[in-house]
C-alpha cells in the first residue's frame, strides 16, 4: 500500500475508532488495524487482539466521542472521550497512533477520569463545551 498523508491518517483514525469503538464491528475494523499492530497502552493486552478483547469486554453502549485529531508525518493524535465505559466516569484520552502502509500499526494513549464541574480547577470542561451530568 503507498503512504498515507496526513489528511488520509485522520479520515482512516476516526473511521477505525468509529468502527470498534462505535459499531463493534471487528471484522471491518480488522481492516483498520494492522496484523503485527504493537500495542504500547499499560491497560491493553498486546496486539490488535489485545484491543478488540478489550473493546469486547466494556459494556455493549461504549461511546467514542472525538473532539479532535492533529496529524502529521505517519502520526495522528486524537483527542476524544470514551462515555459508558462501565467506570463511574467516562475517559478523556489523548491517543497516539503511528500509521505504516495504510493502517493503525502502533498506539500509544493518556487517560484521564472526566472532570465534574465541581472537580475542575480551572472551570472549564476537559471535553466539548459543557461538564458532564
Amino acid at each position: 500500500m503507498p503512504k498515507t498523508s496526513p489528511q488520509e491518517n485522520k479520515t482512516l483514525l476516526l473511521a477505525a475508532f468509529d468502527t470498534l469503538f462505535n459499531q463493534r464491528d471487528y471484522e471491518a475494523a480488522a481492516r483498520f488495524w494492522a496484523e503485527d499492530y504493537i500495542q504500547h497502552s499499560a491497560h491493553i493486552a498486546p496486539g490488535r487482539e489485545g484491543l478488540f478483547d478489550l473493546i469486547r469486554s466494556l459494556p455493549p453502549d461504549l461511546r467514542y466521542e472525538n473532539q479532535l485529531v492533529i496529524a502529521e508525518a505517519d502520526y495522528a493524535i486524537a483527542h476524544g472521550r470514551f462515555s459508558k465505559n462501565g467506570r463511574p466516569v467516562a475517559w478523556i484520552a489523548a491517543d497516539i497512533v503511528r500509521f505504516e502502509n495504510g493502517v493503525l500499526k502502533e498506539h500509544w494513549d493518556v487517560l484521564q477520569d472526566e472532570a465534574t464541574a465541581e472537580e475542575s480547577r480551572s472551570g472549564l470542561p476537559m471535553f466539548g463545551t459543557a461538564f458532564p451530568r
